[in-house]
């Protein structure tokens, strides 16, 4: 039997479980412990993982060594926090584990990017491209020939239908539905419960049903 992988994990919060989980049910992970800048998690646990100090610890040497991490971070709208964690761990020479939830479905002919996050319930269907680091939440839906930018966020219950692109960093709120052949920009942000009906310029936070546009992301 070949040995387990040994994992870091980026994040002690609430994602975090959900990943913890998902990779103890795949088999083959052994997670050594969590990293998180919040101090009055050190010294205490996430199912049973112990928190080892923050982000700094991760160029510490383990012995065994550790070569790779998980990004327990998930994030709500903003999914640049999520992008700079992934960066830093991968610029630290370490890899970043994929995390597929044994109850999500992915087509044999859709391709996943590295790092992807697909849990459980989530669907992936034919030809769909999916970036790297992205998150699928709980239940999503990307229907046949989607293309997902890197660092995009679908959150739970969103559905998007077939042909949708939709670019990197972009977040698609809980519960949202995106018909068929639209855009949604890099950066931008669709609502929980949004329908959107059109294409979705970068950098814009749109909601509502039909949804329009609210603000530019940031101001």
């Amino acid at each position: 039997m070949p040995e387990p992988v040994r994992v870091i994990g980026l994040g002690a919060g609430g994602h975090a479980k959900v990943v913890l989980e998902t990779l103890a049910a795949l088999g083959g992970f052994e997670i050594v412990g969590l990293l998180d800048p919040n101090r009055d998690l050190l010294g205490g646990e996430v199912l049973g993982v112990p928190v080892l100090g923050d982000d700094a610890e991760l160029g510490r040497q383990y012995d065994p060594p550790v070569s790779h991490v998980f990004i327990g971070l998930g994030g709500a709208a903003d999914t640049r926090p999520r992008r700079r964690l992934y960066d830093f761990a991968r610029a630290s020479g370490f890899d970043v584990v994929s995390a597929i939830h044994a109850a999500a479905t992915v087509s044999p002919s859709a391709h996943l990017g590295p790092a992807a996050t697909i849990l459980a319930g989530a669907v992936v269907n034919a030809a769909a491209e999916i970036g790297e680091n992205v998150i699928m939440n709980t239940a999503a839906v990307v229907e046949h020939e989607c293309v997902l930018g890197d660092h995009v966020h679908v959150a739970s219950g969103a559905i998007l239908a077939s042909g949708v692109d939709v670019g990197n960093g972009a977040h698609v709120g809980a519960g949202a539905v995106v018909l068929q052949g639209r855009r949604v920009g890099a950066g931008a942000v669709v609502g929980a419960g949004a329908v959107v009906t059109g294409d979705v310029e970068p950098e814009t936070v749109v909601a509502g049903v039909p949804a329009r546009v609210l603000r530019r992301v940031n101001a």
